[in-house]
């Protein structure tokens, strides 16, 4: 049993303990330490006008915005490689964490991309290359591979309407990109197993409409039979259309081939479904894919293959409705 004298000593010291316990207690929350990392990716565009790049543009938009740490600015280059080097030295200078960058030509960006690397920066090149190997990874479908298949079909179509000779006249992307040479080089190993075929004009149309419809225009007045019209990608064919279609050709006995398949109402699914394609191939665009890297790059320190080859595939009428259902047509 405790002394009054020694009650008194332990009393006092509870209350000194709890004075200052109430003198050390924070008077506000806490700041969170865990809070995640906010993030700043620049995504450099080649040319916002092609319907393709948007698409890209818009995957990558809403990829991002499942991560609120996110902070993605955009530019557009508007097709010009000038533009695009100081869209990418504006990036740097800002301070980013990672670039992604879809570049408008190969050689003229590989300096400014090759910059951003030995900095430390994660760059991410979609779609289009650059040359060397200084930037972190590279997504993109097979584009050797889409041309090779669309010569294949055309070698096929060729022997079974019994063309010979099969004329082609070919409008080509933008020449000093990556997927315009790759795209010409594999058709012209997919038509090597058909010697009737014969490519009659090439012309490069850059990628757009406005262009492959001149230039088809002047093609097709030069060549009174085509059999073929091979385009580099959905637009320019779909304008060829127009013009074959417009000066009273027969747009039934020729086949028109485009790339990139894209599920909009004016896109490459839709115009073979409407009878103005034959065939398309789907070329995705590696916006969602970019941006899964990227988190796993930024955040999760992971190492990523230098390489990530999306698929493609063979649109034509007998598949056209499924595949509109398939990749989310509107």
């Amino acid at each position: 049993m405790l002394t009054p004298t020694l009650r008194r000593i332990v009393l006092s010291s509870l209350m000194l303990t709890v004075a200052l316990a109430a003198c050390t207690a924070p008077t506000s929350a806490p700041t969170r330490s865990d809070a995640p990392r906010q993030w700043r990716i620049g995504m450099s565009q080649a040319n916002n006008a092609e319907p393709w790049r948007q698409a890209m543009n818009e995957q990558i938009a809403a990829a991002a915005a499942r991560h609120p740490n996110i902070q993605i600015e955009f530019t557009d280059a508007r097709q010009n490689n000038a533009q695009q080097v100081a869209d990418v030295e504006a990036f740097l200078s800002k301070g980013i964490d990672l670039l992604i960058i879809s570049p408008n030509e190969a050689t003229p960006l590989t300096s400014v991309v090759a910059k951003a690397y030995r900095q430390g920066i994660p760059v991410i090149v979609l779609d289009r290359k650059v040359r060397g190997d200084q930037y972190t990874m590279w997504i993109g479908a097979d584009n050797r591979l889409i041309g090779r298949k669309a010569g294949e079909y055309t070698a096929r179509w060729c022997r079974e309407q019994r063309r010979s000779p099969c004329r082609v006249i070919e409008l080509r992307g933008l020449e000093g990109s990556t997927p315009a040479q790759e795209r010409g080089d594999g058709f012209r190993e997919g038509i090597a197993s058909n010697p009737d075929v014969q490519i009659i004009a090439s012309q490069n149309a850059d990628w757009l409409a406005e262009r492959a419809e001149t230039l088809s225009r002047v093609m097709f007045d030069a060549n009174p039979t085509v059999d073929v019209v091979y385009a580099h990608n959905d637009p320019m064919a779909i304008a060829s259309f127009n013009v074959a279609r417009d000066q009273g050709r027969n747009t039934d006995a020729i086949l028109f081939i485009g790339i990139d398949a894209l599920p909009t109402p004016d896109g490459g699914i839709q115009a073979v479904r409407q009878g103005k394609l034959d065939v398309t191939y789907v070329y995705p665009t590696g916006g969602a894919e970019a941006i899964d890297w990227a988190i796993r790059i930024l955040e999760q320190r992971e190492t990523p293959p230098r390489e990530v080859i999306l698929d493609t595939e063979e649109v034509t009428s007998a598949n056209a409705g499924v595949m509109w259902q398939k990749y989310g047509g509107q």
